[in-house]
């Protein structure tokens, strides 16, 4: 039994951050109904392409283990069925702008003191407090309001976002957290409590030693392309054939480095105090021997001798590596529409009550009349009626 089995979340969330939050606590057993706007769905069902079957392979990276329910929640009517959606919950998942719901009698306030047990969890671009909590946020935007920018890129460069959402996919991961620990909360006092999740606050918190350092010294750090701040050699090289990343962490780790790249172990690149405060003289002798050999070749030695180091691959070698299969991080799942289609799986490995895909991501309303009907009790006439006023 997965450790959320029992646990219900109403998801009233979209695009990423929302999704991948729900996404996480479903894959650990949670049952999520999906609430989505009848005839579009969460936004990100039209991102694209690619499509698969006009389903969006954007939406399908997000959505697994979850079941979709389409409801017009602004209708009166749509509210009655979401209260009675919520009044069964553990768990209430948003991430519109702050005050929105609340205009609907949606916000935590309204729905603790009818549910004093309920966790509910909002994302928002600054949280629902502080003098920018109105305003909207996105993930670029954050990345470059958050600092990541500054610090991604070649140093004579521009500044660059990564090549993924992150602070879409951190918020949704420090949101599962906050929801896991109020979870665990609940269980000692009974009640739940309002878990607020700014993408900004995210983004400080993944700024870790970047911040220590602008702490330590009063400056900014700056750009420096794929070299490390504090550890050298920790970077991308090139090779005869390729690009591959050398990191190494330690001093023991350099010696050995050393031994198996046939280098001579100076005095003056002893330690990493001084490999770093000599970058710009060491730099130019481990590029000019590493240039000589192939890619493999350097993998194969270094990897031999115990120094950290992997080739720069792209999406297509990754999934070929035996060890992504061995780890079960890429599952298939037969779709409605689609048919036999592959998701990603889960990274959280437990031993003794272990979470997996179960479910495919749900085509749009596949679970409105299974859920209405046989959560709710609605019949199937009026289940008509409702779809004829186009609240489901």
């Amino acid at each position: 039994m997965a450790p959320f089995h029992g646990i219900t979340i109403v998801d009233l969330t979209r695009v990423l951050s929302g999704p991948y939050c729900t996404m996480l606590l479903a894959d650990m057993g949670a049952r999520v109904i999906k609430v989505e706007q009848p005839g579009k769905g969460d936004d990100t069902r039209a991102w694209g392409p690619p499509f698969l079957e006009g389903e969006s392979a954007y939406f399908l990276s997000i959505n697994r283990n979850k079941e979709s329910v389409t409801l017009d929640f602004k209708q009166p009517e749509g509210r009655a069925i979401l209260d009675r959606l919520i009044a069964k919950a553990d768990v209430l998942v948003e991430n519109f702008r702050p005050g929105t719901l609340g205009k609907l009698g949606l916000d935590y306030a309204s729905l603790a003191a009818q549910h004093p047990r309920l966790v509910y969890c909002s994302i928002s671009g600054f949280g629902h407090s502080g003098p920018r909590a109105a305003q909207a946020g996105y993930d670029a935007v954050m990345q470059a309001e958050g600092g990541l920018m500054s610090i991604t890129g070649a140093a004579d460069g521009a500044p660059f976002r990564l090549g993924v959402a992150i602070v879409d996919i951190v918020s949704g991961m420090f949101a599962a957290q906050g929801i896991s620990t109020a979870l665990f909360a609940r269980e000692r006092s009974g009640r739940g409590q309002e878990v607020d999740i700014g993408m900004l606050d995210s983004t400080v918190a993944l700024l870790t030693y970047q911040a220590g350092i602008f702490f330590a010294t009063g400056s900014a750090p700056s750009r420096i392309g794929n070299r490390h701040p504090t550890i050298v050699p920790y970077e991308t090289f090139s090779a005869s054939d390729g690009d591959f990343v050398l990191a190494v962490g330690n001093d023991d780790q350099w010696r050995r480095f050393c031994l198996a790249a046939g280098l001579s172990q100076e005095e003056r690149f002893a330690t990493n105090r001084q490999r770093v405060t000599l970058y710009s003289e060491l730099t130019p002798i481990l590029d000019s021997r590493l240039r000589t050999e192939t890619r493999g070749f350097w993998i194969e030695q270094l990897t031999a001798a115990g120094v950290p180091c992997g080739s720069v691959r792209d999406l297509r070698e990754l999934f070929a590596d035996p060890q992504v299969s061995a780890r079960d991080m890429v599952q298939e799942v037969e779709h409605a529409t689609i048919g036999l289609t592959r998701v990603l799986g889960t990274p959280v490995k437990l031993s003794g009550t272990p979470g997996g895909v179960r479910t495919p991501p749900p085509t749009l309303g596949q679970h409105t009349e299974s859920v209405l009907t046989s959560d709710l009790g609605v019949t199937a006439g009026d289940l008509d009626v409702l779809r004829a006023k186009g609240i489901v």
